[in-house]
């Protein structure tokens, strides 16, 4: 078999002219996946740095909007009660009003609260 010799000698031949070339390809592959792990990890971070600072502004917003909730609260049922004549009415006015808001939130909460929060954190996430 003359054409099964050529190609032993061709194969021994670019062996010995580069040695070492299988272990520089698997050491090149060792590196690229070392690479690619390091830049997993820091995408990884990265969103999750962009998520946490997401979260923290919008809870401090959330906190400055309950702040003033209440103090539009307590100023809103004082002044129904100067309506109504008694102060404590305007109170319960105003408790009665939140019940009702809690209420609706409840029997809409995945159209109005958990829909648009899982879009902005998937939105986030995929950004």
């Amino acid at each position: 078999m003359p054409g099964n010799n050529n190609f032993e000698d061709f194969k021994n031949n670019e062996m010995d002219n580069n040695p070492g070339t299988f272990e520089s390809l698997y050491e090149d592959a060792g590196n690229y996946v070392d690479t690619k792990i390091e830049l997993l990890k820091l995408k990884m971070v990265d969103k999750t740095t962009d998520l946490t600072s997401s979260v923290i502004a919008r809870i401090c917003i959330i906190v400055a909007i309950m702040f003033a909730l209440v103090i539009f609260s307590i100023g809103l049922s004082l002044w129904i009660g100067e309506l109504v004549g008694k102060i404590y009415l305007g109170f319960f006015i105003v408790a009665a009003i939140y019940c009702l808001l809690a209420l609706l939130l409840k029997l809409f909460k995945k159209s109005w609260i958990k829909e648009p929060l899982s879009s902005v954190i998937i939105k986030k996430m995929l950004n």
